[in-house]
């Protein structure tokens, strides 16, 4: 049962990609947000 818990989880298996595809995915995420607050404002103005 002990094995179990441990298998779950494996650095064996591209963790670090999937955790690097994952903060891009974020950082883009965060960038589009950003992007369309700012051309929200310039419109308002506008």
């Amino acid at each position: 049962m002990n094995k179990l818990a441990f298998a779950l989880y494996s650095w064996d298996n591209g963790a670090f990609i999937m955790i690097g595809i994952f903060a891009l995915v974020i950082i883009g995420l965060v960038a589009a947000v950003m992007l369309m607050m700012n051309s929200d404002k310039k419109k308002k103005n506008d």
